[in-house]
């Protein structure tokens, strides 16, 4: 994996935190990508300004996103994989019982589907010269109907992204792969989740780094990992 390297969104907390530690430990070079650079700043200082860098751009943003990417590419010279990580959750409620305003749900629709298309067309030219790997954060809860939950239709709808993807790459050499955790132990767990089981952050950066360290010629699809006790 040596200075092979990697661009991680929603980097600064969570699971993307939890993957470049992982992924810093394992000899990758590191584009760190958040809204906010400052909270980038302490995970540059951990693994040396020769071997991360800090980016702020919003996923949302194609123009941000864009002039992101190609500074890594002119910062490392290439870009040899991507974890599409940058996500967000509201709790959400059809009928109005509770749950964020509706002027909410924009910005998680917008982030965890718009975003994540975005953060693919601005990477994929790169992983086609460089025959990589993008990995997408799916969910379990984009695997069963929820009732209610917007949240879980994203998720679908970033399953159905990465496989898009994937009839699209063939005969490129670029490898997708779309991680479903359960429930994790992060700032966007709803209250009433808090007891139930839960993975922590770095148990689901080593199924992203399983998929990144197959040899070219493995391409894991898909990655389902939940909680011991976590039924769906």
């Amino acid at each position: 994996m040596n200075d092979r390297v990697l661009l991680i969104t929603g980097a600064s907390r969570g699971l993307g935190e939890a993957t470049a530690r992982r992924a810093a430990a394992a000899g990758f070079r590191l584009a760190l990508v958040a809204r906010d650079r400052e909270a980038l700043l302490p995970l540059v200082a951990e693994f040396g300004e020769d071997r991360a860098l800090a980016l702020a751009a919003d996923v949302t943003d194609w123009g941000s996103l864009s002039a992101a990417v190609e500074t890594v590419k002119d910062t490392f010279d290439g870009l040899d994989a991507v974890f599409a990580n940058a996500g967000q959750s509201v709790v959400v409620s059809f009928f109005g019982d509770g749950g964020a305003d509706p002027e909410q749900w924009r910005d998680m629709v917008l982030t965890n589907v718009y975003g994540t298309a975005l953060t693919a067309r601005a990477t994929l030219p790169s992983l086609a010269e460089s025959k990589g790997h993008l990995v997408l954060t799916g969910s379990v809860a984009g695997r069963y109907h929820r009732p209610g939950n917007l949240y879980s239709a994203t998720k679908w709808a970033v399953t159905g992204l990465a496989g898009s993807i994937r009839e699209e790459a063939v005969g490129t050499g670029v490898r997708v792969t779309v991680v479903q955790p359960g429930l994790v132990d992060t700032s966007m767990i709803p209250e009433d989740s808090k007891s139930k089981p839960k993975l922590e952050p770095d148990d689901v950066a080593r199924a992203v780094l399983y998929a990144l360290e197959q040899p070219p010629s493995v391409d894991v699809n898909e990655i389902v990992v939940r909680p011991t006790g976590q039924l769906r």
